[in-house]
């Protein structure tokens, strides 16, 4: 049978990049004996790298999900990039996941896409654990980075184990619910682990991070608070009930600590994925709408996590090969069988599922080769499917005779791209294949065919984004290709409403068809880029006939805007349709249609916008004064400055196109010791000389 349901934990492993994520991935691999061997970043042989690009970097580029079991409960896990042009790995496993462990670097602290990861987690409600790591690293700092995370992401940590040590004296850690000290064998490399009594030097110490802990337990139940009243302490279980039940809300994040590149301290953040991180069980239900609502019957509709619900779930990953498609699916609601045929409601079709796929990395295997003794999964569990043909990532799949659409993933914008083409005519046909099979890998991979040029213009979240999809198309799909300089993505919004009419109107053969629609175009700060609604009265249109002109107004709107970019920022209002009953068909409404919006375009203010960054540069204080200088001259404007230590840490915003080779410039700069991020920030207005630029 399928793990019950309330023994599964679904969590994903989120970080800043080099904060440890894949190395505690790995332990946790070890330890829970889904591995008999330990991979190392360094040498490329991690199981959840293993990606021919991810080994040859040492970092994590796509997000891998690996299964193991913790004493009674089974953990379907996700490691996820902490780059920030691959924020949409994290994005999509966060949509699925139920709990997050959080990985700081003691070193670092939080950092900037710490901050970004941290967000994503608020926006799906992710109860979260936080682990500080790399405790034996030079300058390491437990304290500042466990006060960095409350100033910075406003959260609620709670220590539940402090280190005895730092830097080269870090030797083991304080468990504070047991007052006891552990120490991991590194003979064993971890396996074993010593318990003892708190050393004396480190007793004082320990009695007042327990106190912070019995103060914040005791706010949050009364029981605690009753316990700590009579006898000054509480009891191990009613400590780990209450931190259970507020890491649920997400009012606390139970906060650990070790170094995983040492072996220590990766276990009790295993104890803590079982006590405290949530099961499907304890997730509230999920929400979509009904496709196809009956009369009378509400459109929004929920499914609760149980196996005798009608089935639901969530495609938020594919992954293609030379064999097949392999869609990465949770499971939400009821039971999902090899050789059904489920519903997705995007399109309308019922998709085959061949086959039901156990995932380990890398490594697939049937079910029943998995040790299940089913050929089907339940509601909470992840697993991978072969067999439908036209799915996307975001896609919903359900059972046919009770369908519901839940909600998708959104992605960022892109920011950048560049032009591509293949070096002989001969590929243009499957370089047109190749990109549609890596945007379906990749919703952030976006493509299009200039009409000036005649050029396939590739679109993404950076540079490295770019290079890393390009080296994709040449060594999986075996493409000679020609690329050429990555340039920002622009955008055009208008500044003011305008309103504007177009029509349709031709005769030929003694018929006359005809339609005319108007639409008024404005300023719009909404989910999706273009928004399009109407105002027409019931009656005043066929529901068809309205459905068409909606369609046909968003078909024609993204098409791009007075000069070529993607609209942004706009909302499309129908206010008229003039519909004659003989003469409006589907053609003349959808000419119409589009009319009306070049004419709105070609009437309407327009503004080009621009991608702005948030940039944060880590640097020793001598280069400061330096690196601040050089991006006043890139236009960035600095909206803080802090210091960590030795080290000045600088935030800003600045225009994308100023950044390009930044990366070896500020090396220069801070003779090579100074870092930075980046991340997508916003799109706001360029300045007037860009447009000029282009028409000149």
């Amino acid at each position: 049978m399928p793990t019950a349901i309330e023994k599964i934990r679904n969590i994903g492993i989120v970080a800043h990049i080099d904060a440890g994520k894949t190395t505690t991935t790995e332990r946790i691999l070890y330890y829970t004996g889904a591995s008999h061997k330990m991979g190392q970043v360094d040498d490329g042989t991690t199981q959840t790298d293993f990606h021919a690009e991810e080994a040859k970097r040492g970092i994590t580029i796509y997000s891998a999900a690996v299964s193991c079991r913790w004493k009674d409960c089974t953990i379907n896990l996700i490691d996820t990039p902490g780059h920030v042009d691959f924020t949409a790995e994290v994005e999509r496993s966060l949509r699925v996941l139920d709990g997050a462990v959080v990985v700081f670097s003691a070193v670092e602290g939080v950092e900037a896409q710490s901050e970004t990861v941290w967000r994503q987690a608020d926006r799906y409600r992710v109860p979260r654990l936080c682990f500080i790591n790399k405790l034996d690293r030079i300058g390491a700092n437990f304290e500042e980075t466990f006060a960095e995370i409350q100033r910075r992401l406003q959260a609620n940590p709670v220590a539940l184990t402090i280190p005895i040590g730092a830097s080269s004296d870090f030797e083991g850690i304080i468990d504070l619910v047991e007052m006891k000290a552990l120490y991991f064998d590194e003979a064993s490399r971890g396996g074993e682990v010593d318990v003892r009594e708190i050393p004396e030097a480190h007793a004082e110490d320990a009695q007042l991070w327990r106190s912070q802990l019995l103060d914040t337990v005791s706010l949050i139940d009364d029981d605690v608070m009753t316990a700590c009243i009579d006898t000054g302490t509480a009891p191990p279980e009613l400590i780990h009930r209450a931190l259970r039940a507020a890491t649920l809300l997400g009012d606390v994040q139970p906060t650990f600590c070790g170094s995983s590149l040492d072996y220590i301290g990766v276990q009790p953040l295993l104890d803590a994925v079982n006590r405290y991180l949530p099961s499907p069980l304890d997730m509230p239900p999920v929400k979509g709408i009904n496709p196809s609502p009956r009369k009378n019957q509400p459109a929004e509709e929920q499914r609760t996590p149980s196996p005798d619900e009608p089935f639901s779930g969530l495609v938020f990953k594919i992954v293609a090969d030379k064999h097949a498609e392999l869609c990465f699916v949770r499971v939400y609601s009821g039971v999902l069988k090899s050789g059904s045929r489920m519903l997705n409601p995007r399109t309308g079709k019922k998709e085959l599922i061949s086959q039901l796929w156990h995932i380990h990395a890398s490594q697939r295997q049937k079910l029943e080769d998995a040790g299940y003794e089913t050929d089907y999964v339940a509601a909470g569990d992840i697993v991978g499917v072969i067999g439908p043909k036209d799915v996307a990532t975001g896609d919903t799949l359900c059972d046919p005779r009770h369908p519901i659409l839940l909600e998708s993933i959104t992605f960022p914008e892109t920011v950048i791209s560049m032009a591509i083409e293949p070096e002989s005519s001969a590929d243009r046909k499957k370089l047109e294949e190749a990109l549609v099979w890596l945007s379906r890998q990749d919703p952030t991979i976006r493509t299009q065919v200039s009409e000036e040029t005649g050029q396939t213009i590739i679109s993404g979240m950076g540079e490295l984004h770019l290079e890393i999809n390009r080296e994709r198309l040449i060594r999986d799909q075996n493409l000679k290709i020609r690329v050429h300089k990555p340039r920002v993505s622009y955008r055009e919004t208008v500044r003011s409403a305008v309103e504007e009419s177009g029509e349709f109107h031709r005769a030929s053969q003694g018929e006359t068809r005809f339609a005319g629609v108007r639409v008024r175009l404005e300023p719009h700060k909404g989910d999706a880029p273009v928004s399009v609604a109407s105002s027409l009265k019931p009656g005043d249109l066929p529901s068809e006939m309205q459905r068409i002109v909606r369609e046909a107004v968003n078909e024609s709107a993204q098409s791009g805007g007075r000069y070529g970019y993607p609209l942004m920022h706009v909302k499309f209002t129908i206010t008229d349709v003039d519909y004659r009953e003989a003469e409006s068909d589907e053609e003349a409404l959808r000419a119409a249609a589009a009319h009306a919006v070049q004419n709105a375009l070609s009437r309407a203010d327009v503004a080009l916008l621009e991608p702005v960054m948030k940039l944060e540069v880590v640097t020793p204080a001598e280069f400061l004064g330096n690196i601040q200088s050089d991006l006043n001259t890139r236009h960035a404007r600095i909206v803080g400055s802090e210091h960590r230590g030795d080290l000045a840490v600088l935030s800003a915003e600045v225009p994308l196109v100023q950044m390009f080779g930044y990366s070896t410039h500020v090396r220069s700069l801070s003779q090579g010791r100074a870092s930075y991020s980046m991340e997508p920030l916003k799109y706001d207005f360029a300045p007037p000389s860009v447009l000029d630029d282009m028409l000149g």
